[in-house]
This record gives structure tokens, C-alpha cells and sequence, in this order.
């Protein structure tokens, strides 16, 4: 019950604090439509853009941001959840990297896969 518990307030908090620092300078900056040399669009919106082909005109770019928002926060939850679970720091440490990038490699798959199914990747 205590994993669940922290898995809950894990994601919760992450989730409002990458909707204060990602996610609102990210909507700002798209409403501006100003393109300046340090851009505020986030990292997984670029990721999804070069690796997937995301064709950003098609996507309505808030509700995108929201998705992004949603996937970090239960990959960054989950993985915390994960490496609470492990005693030993040094396996908890390798549990981490390999839990993080293997989740991150999947949940943005799977991003993909529904903007896929929606027709907005790029032939």
C-alpha cells in the first residue's frame, strides 16, 4: 500500500511541477509565435518531432503538451517507485538507469503510436 501511495504523490507532484516549468512557458511561447533563438519548445515535443516524424501543424500542440506532461510524470513516478523498492544503492542505482530509459524508450512509443493512429506523422 505504501508503493502505491508514493507512486500517487510521486506522479501528482512531478506532474504540477512540469506543468509550471515545461509546459507553461511552452503554451506562452507557442501563443507569441515568436521564434527566438532559445526556443521553449520541450525536449520530448522535439523527440517525438525528429525521431517519429510528428507532424506538429496537424497536432494541436496544448493537448500535445498535455500528453507529454502525463507520459514524463508516470515514467519519472514509476521509476522512483521502482528503485524505492530496491534496498542495496548500487542495484538501485543500475535499476534506475535501466528502468528510466527503458520506460522512456516505451512510453514514447507508444506517443507515437497513437499519433500514428490519429494521421499526424509525416509520410
Amino acid at each position: 500500500m505504501e508503493e502505491v501511495i508514493l507512486f500517487l504523490l510521486s506522479f501528482l507532484f512531478i506532474f504540477i511541477i512540469y506543468q509550471i516549468i515545461i509546459v507553461s512557458p511552452a503554451k506562452r511561447s507557442k501563443e507569441k509565435k515568436t521564434k527566438k533563438k532559445k526556443d521553449r519548445e520541450p525536449i520530448e515535443i522535439k523527440y517525438l518531432i525528429t525521431k517519429y516524424s510528428l507532424d506538429i501543424k496537424k497536432v494541436n500542440y496544448n493537448q500535445l503538451l498535455q500528453i507529454v506532461a502525463l507520459t514524463s510524470s508516470f515514467d519519472i513516478a514509476l521509476s522512483t517507485s521502482l528503485i524505492m523498492a530496491v534496498k542495496d544503492f548500487f542495484l538501485s542505482v543500475v535499476v534506475g538507469i535501466v528502468a528510466i530509459i527503458s520506460l522512456i524508450m516505451v512510453s514514447y512509443h507508444l506517443v507515437y503510436l497513437f499519433y500514428k493512429k490519429k494521421g499526424m506523422i509525416k509520410k
